[in-house]
Parts: C-alpha cells; sequence; structure tokens
C-alpha cells in the first residue's frame, strides 16, 4: 500500500462547493488502494481577512498573537474537509500543526521546521484513516503555535513526504502545471510536462507562485519526485524532478514577471570602502532581503546604489533608509513602485552562448529598456519600467519559441 501525500491550495478549498469536490477527489484516491495524508491550506482568502482584523485592532500586534490569530484559518480548512470525507463513509481525522508534532524553531510568522514527531501520524494512518493535516503551522519550544510566512503550507506537505517516506507528492491548486510563463499573462504559453528544481527554484523565486522555493529546496536536498497538477480538472500536470533525469537540458524553459518588487536609489555615496557594508548591513539588520543590486559611478567619487526589494517590505524600508542614507552621506533616497522584474530561466543557460542578447533584443524589438541585469547559471533578470511587463514577457516567450515547447 503506497502512501501518498496530497496538498490543496486556498483556491481549491474557497468555497463549501470546492470542499466537497476535494473530498471527493481526495476519497477516490483512498479507495485505489492508498495511505492518504492531505495537507489543506485555508480556505481563499481567509488569511488575508485575518490580517486585514488584525490591523484594525492593533497597529502593532505581536507575533506570537499574530500566529495564534492566523492560525485558525487552516483549522477551519481541515475541520470542513475531513467532515466532508467523512460523508462518504471513509475514515479521517484533522490534525493540526501542533497535533501532528511539526516542531519548528521559535521564530513566530516565518518559522523552520526542525522536527516532525510523525507518531501520531503513523498511529492514525495504521488505522486505516485519511489524516487531513493543517498547512502553514507548528509548534515551537515554548509550546506555542507558530506559522512558516508564504508558501508555508507547500513547505508542510514536502516536509511531511520526507519524514514518512511517502511514495508520491501531489500539490493541487488552481492551475494544472508549471507552463512556459503566465497563461494569465500570455494565452498561448505552454504546459511543460516536466521541469527540473533548479529550474522551478528560479521561476518559483521569481513571482511564479505555484510552488514555494522553500519547497522546491527541500525537495531537491531529498529528491523528491512532485506532481503539480489542477485540482479542478483531470488533465495531466507537471513533475517536478531532477534534471539529471532529463532527455535534454533545454537553454530556456520559462519567463517570469514579477511586479511585487520595488527600486531603492540611495543618491550620490561617496566611493569609499565599506560604505555599501554599512548599507546592506543596515537593512539585513531588520530583516530585509535584498535582490537586484547595481552601483553607478558618478563625477567626483560620488556612486548611486540602487538595490531591489520585494514590496512587503517597504514599509520596514521607509523606517530605517533615511537614517542609512544619512550615515553614509548621502544627497537623498528615490524611491520607484512603477517597475518590474522580467527573468528567464533554463537549465541549458550554462553552456549556451549569446542567450543574454537574445532576451534584450527581444526587450528592444517592442522598446523596452533595461534598468537593472542579474544573472546567475540558469537565470537572467532584468528590471524595467511596469508597463512595459506584458509586452516584454510576450517577445521573449517568442523570441525563444517556448509556444513550441
Amino acid at each position: 500500500m503506497n502512501l501518498v501525500v496530497q496538498k490543496y491550495g486556498g483556491t481549491s478549498l474557497a468555497t463549501v462547493k470546492r470542499i466537497i469536490n476535494v473530498a471527493e477527489r481526495v476519497v477516490k484516491k483512498y479507495n485505489e488502494g492508498n495511505q492518504l495524508i492531505v495537507v489543506a491550506s485555508a480556505m481563499g482568502d481567509t488569511t488575508d481577512q485575518l490580517v486585514k482584523k488584525m490591523n484594525m485592532v492593533s497597529d502593532n500586534p505581536t507575533p506570537r498573537e499574530a500566529d495564534m490569530l492566523l492560525t485558525t484559518g487552516e483549522q477551519i480548512s481541515i475541520a470542513l474537509l475531513t467532515m466532508a470525507i467523512q460523508n462518504h463513509g471513509c475514515p479521517a481525522i484533522s490534525l493540526t500543526g501542533s497535533q501532528a508534532r511539526i516542531k519548528t524553531d521559535d521564530k513566530h510568522n516565518r518559522a523552520v521546521i526542525k522536527d516532525i514527531d510523525n507518531k501520531r501520524i503513523k498511529k492514525e494512518l495504521k488505522k486505516g484513516k485519511i489524516v487531513v493535516i493543517a498547512g502553514f503551522q507548528g509548534i515551537n519550544s515554548k509550546e506555542d503555535f507558530t506559522t512558516l510566512g508564504r508558501g508555508g503550507s507547500d513547505t508542510t506537505t514536502i516536509a511531511l513526504m520526507a519524514s514518512l517516506k511517502a511514495a508520491r507528492c501531489e500539490i493541487y491548486s488552481d492551475v494544472d502545471g508549471i507552463y512556459t510563463t503566465d497563461p494569465k499573462i500570455l494565452p498561448e504559453a505552454k504546459k511543460l510536462n516536466f521541469i527540473s528544481y533548479d529550474e522551478m527554484l528560479e521561476l518559483a523565486s521569481l513571482g511564479a507562485e505555484v510552488l514555494h522555493p522553500r519547497a522546491v529546496e527541500l525537495a531537491k536536498l531529498y529528491n523528491l519526485k512532485l506532481y503539480i497538477a489542477s485540482s479542478f480538472n483531470n488533465n495531466n500536470g507537471t513533475i517536478v524532478r531532477g534534471v539529471e533525469k532529463m532527455e535534454k537540458k533545454r537553454n530556456v524553459t520559462g519567463v517570469a514577471c514579477d511586479s511585487d518588487v520595488i527600486k531603492i536609489t540611495i543618491k550620490k555615496v561617496p566611493d569609499q570602502p565599506g560604505i555599501a557594508g554599512n548599507i546592506f548591513t543596515g537593512l539585513a539588520e531588520h530583516g530585509i532581503n535584498i535582490d537586484m543590486i547595481i552601483q553607478n559611478l558618478q563625477y567626483n567619487n560620488l556612486n548611486d546604489i540602487s538595490f531591489t526589494i520585494h514590496n512587503s517590505d517597504l514599509k520596514k524600508v521607509k523606517e530605517i533608509i533615511y537614517e542609512i542614507a544619512e550615515n553614509v552621506d548621502s544627497r537623498g533616497v528615490e524611491i520607484d513602485q512603477d517597475v518590474a522584474k522580467v527573468s528567464i530561466v533554463g537549465a541549458g543557460m550554462i553552456s549556451t552562448p549569446g542567450i543574454a542578447a537574445e532576451m534584450f533584443k527581444a526587450m528592444g524589438k517592442v522598446d523596452v529598456n533595461i534598468q537593472m541585469i542579474t544573472k546567475s547559471e540558469i537565470k537572467i533578470s532584468c528590471l524595467i519600467k511596469e508597463d512595459g511587463a506584458q509586452k516584454a514577457v510576450e517577445s521573449i516567450h517568442k523570441q525563444f519559441n517556448l509556444g513550441e515547447l
């Protein structure tokens, strides 16, 4: 009897009707002779609504109480889904992250899973039950609830698969696989039959919301094959697996667009050793992640230093950036929210010359100007004006013939 771990995202559970649909899918899998663990996210926009209520009550809620509130979203989902499964005559039990003994570090809001004591889970599986577990949450050394941050349910799913050595992991959402680009931006996007861990990790980090980067990293670490599909149909999905098993490394696999970025420029900074270190140390001390960085040499030994952040960090940046700029003798700060990051990803890029030139040529064809560029072995990213993002994606997609994959 195979152990299968399934995960259903918030859109798959957004309404009672959808919960009943998921229950039918779960029961079908169970009746095929599988042991089954189901990880559930909160219903629809429940987490967003809880955050909204929290901010109405307090301008500065403590991280512990925030986690106490936010963990209730998944608890609603797992209880309703378990009831719907039981309604089909199948034995099932729901477990919160704490009941499933998903142990994390003590950091609230962005906790990291340290261990899973799976005795309770194994005990319920042995009784023939479908075990429905709350994603996104765990418990720390103080027995307090913690949440895992963005994409936490994906991380829960992969961690459970690794801990229990499950035979298969299936992740379901409102999209039926990984595409060459976002089908909402470009209807001609093609679904991929497979994608490597590294390619998926880059796409996830660049704004593709099907899988969270932390979950992909965990899958790669334990060499766990993942199946990504839709809960709204029975179409074939995409397999995420090791690149060494692939028939051929594609030069470019996909195009990603991320509009949730903000460009910060600290203007006319003295060109002296240690200045950049002071700037980015100050940002790191406040937990702000930096993505792209560029330094432009100006006249009289003065530099402009530009970098990008996720828009969720803007409030924190505004609280400290002017003081940081003043401490390094800067002439001012510029914040540009009208930007987007367009990227290409491909495992074969490292061994193929001219990929960057083709990308830049594609953007030039549609008069899109590039502000910043970063490159890794399998990724090239360009920062551009947000109003040029869609035509840039379309042109790049066409330039690399991704519609023919």
